[in-house]
């Protein structure tokens, strides 16, 4: 049997952009793209948290470019993929989950009420 028709890796996600868009220089000479969307949760437990803080990154130029207008609160809409990543601290190793971007856009604000006053969230 194929890995394509066992494996599934597709996030989507619309949320708020909880500060500006960082771009961070890698030694490859690429550039990282890398902002933070808050997105609620569709059933939170009473005293629990109400949202989830992801972190997205992407290294796509286009994106990158339309990302450098959006700012704090803007309501984004992303397609990617979830990856899990290490790297190396004075401390030891670090790891973090991450949102790899494939796509993503600037949402109008009234399209993304209405469905959220729809949905009852």
């Amino acid at each position: 049997m194929s890995l394509a028709l066992i494996d599934r890796n597709d996030v989507v996600l619309r949320g708020r952009l909880s500060a500006p868009v960082e771009l961070r220089p890698l030694p490859s000479g690429d550039t990282l793209l890398l902002f933070k969307l808050v997105v609620r949760r569709e059933s939170p437990r009473p005293r629990g948290p109400k949202s989830d803080v992801l972190t997205c990154v992407s290294t796509a130029k286009g994106l990158i470019t339309r990302a450098q207008a959006w700012h704090p609160d803007d309501v984004i809409e992303v397609d990617g993929a979830l990856q899990r990543r290490f790297w190396r601290t004075p401390n030891g190793t670090a790891v973090a989950y991450e949102v790899s971007v494939r796509g993503a856009r600037k949402a109008t604000r009234s399209h993304a009420w209405r469905e959220t006053a729809v949905d009852g969230a």
